[in-house]
């Protein structure tokens, strides 16, 4: 099974961060801020939502920068995923 996204939904798998300060303390799972990068693992079609006309401008693969408090979290099959949409998507890293 995998999910789908429609329209100009993007379904994200969250980089982990560092589970150390830059001074080398240990930061608990409950003190992280909610992580702003991520993996595209599925890209909508785009096409036209809510009226407007969509290009896509993610593809599979690319690692973005989203928005802090942006999508619906969500678990499937055991793996955690974030589905936001393409405008929620602040910047592509590229090397």
């Amino acid at each position: 099974m995998k999910i789908r996204p429609i329209g100009d939904m993007v379904l994200l798998k969250a980089k982990d961060q560092e589970k150390k300060s830059v001074g080398g303390i240990i930061i608990p799972d409950t003190a992280k801020e909610k992580p702003m990068f991520g993996i595209v693992i599925a890209a909508g079609p785009g096409g036209n939502v809510d009226g407007k006309e969509i290009e896509m401008h993610v593809k599979e693969g690319d690692e973005v920068i989203y928005r802090r408090y942006a999508g619906t979290d969500i678990k499937f099959e055991n793996e955690d995923f974030i589905l936001v949409r393409q405008s929620d998507i602040i910047g592509v890293v590229e090397e």
